[in-house]
C-alpha cells in the first residue's frame, strides 16, 4: 500500500485532524512570505503549489482528493516560504498541526519509518521531475505524467498542467490531440 495512504489512514484512525477548512475557487491557502507548518488532507477539490517570478507563475505540484499537501519547506524549517498554494476549485481540507503530527510520527518506530518513506519518495519524485524538465521532450514529459498520475488530467485545468510540464498550453493541446 502507498505510504501516504497508510499515513492518512493512521491519522484518521487516531482522529488526529485538528480542523476542517473550505476554500473557494482561486482562494489562497498560503501566500509567499508566510509561514505554514500544517499538513493538509485534500477531501475534495484541487490545489496547486506555485512560485512567481517577475514574468510568470511556475506550477510545481498539485493536490487533489486523498492527497496530502503542505508548504514543505515552511513545514520543515518554520521559515517564510516563496510558495503559494491556491485552490483551483472549491476545496475542502482536513488540517493537522505540526506539533500533533510530529508527536504522532515520533510515537513509534513504524511511524518514523513511514514518514521517512514519504520524504524519500518525495525527493525521488522531485529529482525525476527536474531531470525530465532538463532532458526530455515535451511529449516524453506528458507521457510520463499521464502514466504516473492519470487522475491529474481529470482534476486540473490544462493551463496549470502545461505550466507544471514547462510548456505552453498550445503545446500541451497539440500533444494531447496527437
Amino acid at each position: 500500500m502507498n505510504p501516504i495512504s497508510v499515513l492518512i489512514e493512521k491519522i484518521s484512525h487516531h482522529n488526529l485532524w485538528n480542523k476542517e477548512i473550505t476554500l473557494d475557487r482561486n482562494e489562497y491557502l498560503k501566500v509567499k512570505g508566510s509561514i505554514d507548518t500544517n499538513i493538509y488532507l485534500v477531501q475534495s477539490g484541487s490545489l496547486r503549489i506555485f512560485v512567481l517570478d517577475e514574468f510568470e507563475e511556475h506550477t510545481i505540484r498539485f493536490g487533489y482528493k486523498n492527497n496530502l499537501i503542505a508548504s514543505l519547506d515552511s513545514f520543515l524549517n518554520e521559515q517564510p516560504s516563496d510558495f503559494y498554494i491556491q485552490a483551483l476549485k472549491k476545496t475542502t481540507l482536513k488540517v493537522i498541526y505540526k506539533t500533533e503530527y510530529l508527536n504522532f510520527i515520533t510515537s513509534s518506530p513504524e511511524n518514523i519509518k513511514l514518514w521517512n518513506q514519504i520524504l524519500e519518495n518525495f525527493v525521488l519524485q522531485q529529482m525525476e521531475r527536474e531531470r525530465d524538465i532538463l532532458t526530455t521532450s515535451p511529449l516524453e514529459r506528458y507521457k510520463r505524467v499521464l502514466q504516473r498520475s492519470p487522475q491529474l488530467f481529470q482534476e486540473i485545468p490544462n493551463k496549470y498542467i502545461a505550466s507544471y510540464l514547462r510548456m505552453t498550453p498550445e503545446t500541451l493541446s497539440r500533444i494531447k490531440k496527437s
